[in-house]
């Protein structure tokens, strides 16, 4: 466990200096290649490294069916949604604020804040669990709150000393020592089961009801690129990464590149979940303790190794969104102000700690919540993205009559189950965007019938 844990401090001390190291180069401009990989390093979280084995435990490469869907979304970000915007703008809903007005913009920026502040709670405590667990094991247990502190203090000290430069580049750097600790996993199993690791489980499933299946054809397909259309198009995390890119050219290589770095990392993950169905066959416990379990079993260096990759991806979307909320706080709504970056960025590390710690005792249903509720949001986001690009109307009261039905309209479905199933997650951004146009058109309509009454 010693061991374990120096791997895990080598990482710590060595992270920061790397970065900042790389972000004070004489070289200003950013490499499109690190910004696909920091693009991939925020998108992807502990959730994902835990999660994506489980999945696959049960339902085979079913997270591959998504890339498809992500690859369309992401050509067409590329190509509609990133030449909208100035190279180096510091927040994307400016582009609202252009086309409707400033209430709106700061609506749709407040909508981002929320979401992005509860996700990224859960992401911050689920990363502490694995470090926690680890110390616990070997006779020290630290409180959650020192733990939460130490990862957030530490990723705030390089993002506050190297700016977005240091946030990318640590971003490059982690998503490497987690990809690589995949490879290192699948090399385990493969020795540990031989063969059979390549015929354990099926390719895809499938068997729920339409529309709850996350991974059948339509809903890979059609929702997931409708959904990275979302994701990647109209949320100040993703997009702040390409804007710094120096060239539409080289920001439009990252959006597309970074499909192909998510469909390698849902490769390794998928078969560490099929390895780990050939290796425990019998295994009935929650799917997302899979994982954690596998990793206890594993030598101490590789165990510290693998410690540090859920540290590396927990800190990894930390620092983008503390940096990301930093950039929209002061242009969205302290334009004319002398808010500092760095002091938003200290604000918004107190709350995210807060709120991390109002999971230490989770439901299931604040945990559910707080992970899905960026998916509740997309689909009105996108949809006054679209008016503001389609639509021939620029009345600001129309776009936030479609963005307020579109929520209302995503919470209704939040209710909603088909044969006892949720409605699968691609679902709700095309639902959300068709909500905004009806709400839009619907409020339009109204408001000229007052008029000519």
């Amino acid at each position: 466990m010693i061991q374990s844990l120096t791997v895990i401090l080598l990482y710590l001390v060595s992270l920061p200096l790397f970065a900042l190291t790389l972000a004070r180069q004489p070289h200003k401009d950013l490499p499109p290649w690190a910004i696909c990989l920091s693009l991939v390093a925020t998108e992807t979280s502990t959730l994902t490294i835990v999660s994506v084995p489980g999945v696959a435990y049960l339902h085979g490469y079913v997270f591959l069916g998504l890339v498809v869907g992500y690859l369309l979304g992401r050509v067409a970000v590329a190509w509609w949604f990133l030449p909208l915007h100035e190279r180096g703008a510091t927040s994307i809903y400016r582009y609202v604020g252009q086309r409707f007005g400033t209430r709106l913009q700061k609506l749709v920026s407040g909508t981002f804040l929320l979401t992005r502040l509860l996700a990224e709670g859960v992401r911050l405590y689920a990363g502490m669990i694995p470090v926690s667990l680890l110390c616990a094991s070997i006779g020290y247990p630290i409180p959650d709150i020192a733990l939460l502190m130490g990862i957030v203090i530490l990723t705030l000290a390089y993002t506050l000393a190297g700016g977005l430069k240091a946030v990318v580049w640590s971003d490059t750097l982690q998503l490497l020592l987690y990809l690589g600790g995949s490879v290192a996993c699948g090399v385990v199993l493969f020795s540990r089961s031989g063969t059979d690791i390549f015929h354990a489980a099926p390719m895809f499933t499938a068997g729920l009801p339409a529309f709850t299946n996350p991974f059948s054809v339509a809903g890979a397909v059609v929702g997931g690129a409708i959904l990275s259309l979302a994701s990647h198009g109209t949320d100040q995390l993703m997009l702040q990464r390409c804007l710094a890119a120096k060239t539409l050219k080289g920001a439009r290589a990252a959006m597309i590149g970074s499909v192909f770095v998510v469909a390698l990392l849902f490769a390794l993950l998928s078969f560490v979940g099929v390895g780990l169905r050939a290796l425990w066959p019998s295994y009935n416990g929650a799917p997302d303790a899979l994982f954690p379990q596998f990793v206890l079993t594993l030598p101490p260096i590789l165990r510290g190794l693998l410690v540090a990759g859920i540290l590396a991806a927990t800190m990894g979307s930390l620092s983008s969104a503390m940096n990301s909320m930093a950039a929209a706080t002061k242009s969205d709504f302290f334009p004319k102000k002398t808010l500092s970056l760095r002091t938003a960025t200290c604000f918004w590390a107190i709350l995210l700690v807060v709120t991390a710690l109002s999971f230490s005792h989770p439901t299931g249903s604040a945990v559910m919540f707080g992970l899905s509720i960026a998916s509740y949001s997309y689909g009105a986001t996108l949809g006054v993205f679209l008016l503001a690009m389609v639509g021939h109307s620029r009345n600001e009261a129309n776009g936030i009559a479609g963005f307020l039905t579109a929520v209302l309209v995503l919470a209704g479905l939040a209710m909603v189950r088909i044969g006892g199933h949720p409605i699968a997650f691609p679902w709700l951004v095309p639902a959300g965007v068709l909500a905004t146009f009806a709400g839009a058109k619907v409020f339009s309509q109204l408001w000229r019938m007052g008029f000519q009454k």
